[in-house]
């Protein structure tokens, strides 16, 4: 199971999940110039299948595959169209080729993320359909920084767990690589900032509790108050300088 939260962690941060789905909702609708409805879409990596579960509220085809057999077995029970397959092939639907394909904290687990990009374009999207990838994004400025306040090693580095760093640089590099066109990139709250204010969640677990339900109260409110087009362009801009504690890019096969 590629998707680092818990069913139970999810489902209890679930209003801030949806608010981040709705951005992409929101980025798909206007990227393909469609409305959702209708449109097939495959979760790599899928997990417990909230975030397949939210878009079939929308109207989406929704596919997903995953190596966890208890996170397929929870998807299936809600009516989902998910199978157990680990990541050695991308074509686990028998050649269906889907409108957007997402892969979440999928890539920086994956020992040759540039030929499940490739065969996703080959054999999986369809022309002009959008690939979202999601990756921690790491060696930031801010993270960098925050680890040489506190003296800390580089604790984001944790082979065999992950074995691929990305930033929205490198990331973008890949996809142009593989015949993408990257539309758009957006980076999620810079929570190495914390580490900036004094608060060291690395030693700490119960300070990055805290950390965790600051960032979440801060979108929140900003939804609640109606200013989501300000977040997701406060978090662009943070794309551009390549900061976040993650990074979201959107790309269209060529």
């Amino acid at each position: 199971n590629f998707n680092d939260s818990s069913l139970e962690v999810q489902l209890n941060d679930r209003e801030f999940y949806e608010g981040t789905w709705n951005d992409m909702a929101i980025h798909i609708s206007e990227i393909l110039d469609k409305p959702l409805s209708g449109l097939d879409m495959l979760d790599v990596g899928c997990g417990w299948a909230q975030a397949l579960l939210f878009f079939a509220d929308k109207g989406v085809n929704c596919y997903g595959f995953d190596p966890a057999p208890e996170a397929i077995d929870y998807g299936l029970s809600k009516g989902l169209n998910v199978k157990h397959a680990g990541m050695d092939s991308m074509d686990v639907f028998g050649n269906k080729r889907f409108d957007v394909v997402m892969l979440n904290n999928v890539l920086e687990h994956l020992a040759d993320p540039v030929q499940v990009v490739k065969e996703i374009h080959q054999k999986v999207l369809v022309p002009g359909g959008i690939i979202i990838i999601d990756v921690p994004n790491e060696f930031n400025n801010f993270q960098t920084a925050g680890r040489d306040t506190h003296n800390l090693d580089n604790w984001w580095i944790v082979p065999p767990g992950h074995l691929n760093y990305f930033s929205r640089e490198t990331l973008g590099n890949l996809l142009k690589g593989c015949n993408f066109e990257l539309v758009l990139a957006e980076a999620s709250f810079p929570l190495e900032m914390f580490l900036l204010f004094g608060d060291n969640y690395v030693e700490d677990g119960t300070l990055g509790k805290k950390c965790h339900q600051k960032r979440v109260a801060f979108e929140t409110n900003l939804r609640k108050l109606g200013h989501e087009k300000t977040l997701r362009e406060f978090y662009q801009a943070l794309a551009k300088l390549n900061l976040g504690r993650q990074v979201k890019v959107y790309a269209c096969a060529k």
